[in-house]
């Protein structure tokens, strides 16, 4: 199963391989929240409505979570989950760089180098497996079109998608509008998901 930061990535990425246009410090957010709503789903941390805290610091054996899990967990004071995804969202661009290597190794994407006169332009990355792009999408769908309520994980990548503004991107303006006030329920069941919430608000420019 893929890890809620490649996820987004795939979301992001278009039929070309190029990245479609999203706000970035709200992108830089919802990588950052994906790493802290997958080390919450593997037990590792948990938050309540003044903290965010550590509840096994055994690693879970991901570089991208264990870093970010040895840094909570090494960090004297306490601080809520706004402040653990502000944090981590600073070296969005690091989380970011990761993924794109890692769904290259898995053979999922392709990366591929168009340069001009010997010198690096640009990167796009075609897709290969178009396997969980897919399936990612078909999750994204059973939640927005259905009144169940949803798998943790499923709503989380909802409210992550939301965040950055991929719904834009692959639905209609009417759609859109439609499943607003689903979104926005969905996006309210968990106190980390508030939290990333929080931090897109606070408005801030992605640090790379």
């Amino acid at each position: 199963m893929l890890r809620f930061a490649e996820e987004i990535m795939l979301l992001i990425l278009d039929d070309s391989g190029e990245f479609v246009r999203v706000p970035a410090w709200p992108l830089h957010c919802a990588l950052g929240g994906g790493v802290l709503m997958d080390l919450a789903l593997e037990g590792r941390i948990d938050t309540d409505t003044e903290r965010l805290f550590v509840v096994d610091s055994t690693p879970v054996g991901d570089d991208l979570l264990d870093s970010t899990l040895a840094r909570i967990a090494e960090t004297p004071g306490s601080f809520d989950a706004r402040h653990w995804v502000l944090t981590v969202a600073d070296g969005a661009g690091r989380i970011r760089a990761r993924v794109l290597e890692r769904l290259v190794d898995y053979g999922i994407l392709e990366c591929r180098e168009r340069s001009f006169l010997w010198m690096l332009r640009s990167r796009r990355y075609p897709t290969v497996d178009s396997k969980p792009d897919r399936e990612v999408k078909h999750r994204l769908m059973s939640v927005l079109f259905s009144d169940d309520i949803p798998d943790p994980r499923d709503g989380a990548i909802v409210a992550l998608a939301d965040t950055c503004g991929i719904f834009e991107h692959i639905l209609s303006r009417r759609e859109v509008r439609g499943t607003a006030e689903r979104v926005a329920l969905v996006g309210g069941l968990d106190l980390m998901l508030q939290g990333v919430s929080s931090a897109v608000r606070e408005g801030r420019t992605p640090a790379g």
